[in-house]
């Protein structure tokens, strides 16, 4: 499996390279910029616990009554990266999932919060997805890229759907938010220290201990089909080229701000 896990990571090495180094990150570099990229970068936090919690639903039991689902070792894996995603702490110590830590971080850092609790809103009202994007006006950057993670999720396919979780977000996180610690590091204003603390939490979990809960995860569940590798590799690169239209798409918007 591990020889799989290398292959795959050198398949998609030059696509995960150009969004790491990508030039939105020093682009940034005033609090308008970093506002305009927090604004739009949510609903990316977003959609990845859709990711996440699909992988829950589809690899654990969450229906009553109760019934052993799947294999132990791939429960005991989703769930632990669960615990971690959906009820962290933040830097005082109070439990809540990643995306609410980040919402917690804009409006520290005076970014809007408007648009996308207007979409979440719509989506507990009992909208779908598609209907509230429109009705919140979500740009097409943004949409593009939630549609992509909803392709995925809509596939059925978990193989696919571990794989884009695993390498084209947790395994991608940390290199690509890297670059942003070391250029805020120097900030001396309060307002940027809850998204600095998100950052570098993101970088200490998703670095090391997540990551490679989901290359097992993904191992376990390509196990030795050489097709299931194919779609896998296939899915990642896909979702990690969606990334990079919504890197563009903000990197063109920040460079218009003076």
């Amino acid at each position: 499996m591990i020889y799989n896990i290398e292959r795959l990571k050198e398949e998609i090495f030059t696509t995960k390279e150009k969004l790491i180094k990508h030039q939105l990150y020093s682009n940034i570099n005033s609090m308008t910029q970093l506002q305009v990229f927090m604004q739009n970068h949510v609903f990316a936090v977003w959609d990845f616990m859709s990711l996440l919690k699909t992988l829950q639903i589809n690899l654990t039991c969450t229906s009553i009554p109760w019934l052993p689902v799947g294999s132990a070792t791939t429960r005991y894996l989703i769930n632990e990266i669960v615990i971690g995603e959906e009820s962290d702490v933040d830097e005082n110590g109070t439990r809540m999932s990643h995306f609410e830590m980040y919402l917690e971080a804009m409006k520290q850092a005076e970014a809007s919060v408007s648009k996308i609790e207007h979409f979440t809103s719509l989506i507990k009202s009992g909208e779908s997805v598609n209907n509230s994007m429109i009705r919140a006006n979500v740009s097409e950057g943004v949409a593009q890229f939630i549609a992509n993670t909803f392709n995925t999720i809509y596939s059925g396919k978990i193989h696919v759907q571990a794989a884009v979780f695993t390498f084209g977000r947790e395994d991608l996180i940390p290199g690509m938010f890297m670059t942003f610690v070391n250029s805020l590091k120097n900030s001396k204003g309060a307002t940027l220290t809850k998204f600095k603390y998100y950052l570098e939490r993101h970088i200490e979990i998703d670095g090391d201990h997540h990551s490679q809960l989901g290359y097992q995860m993904t191992s376990e569940l390509c196990g030795n089909d050489s097709i299931k590798w194919m779609e896998a590799t296939n899915a990642i690169n896909d979702a990690l080229q969606s990334r990079l239209i919504l890197w563009d798409y903000i990197n063109a918007l920040i460079t218009k701000i003076n």
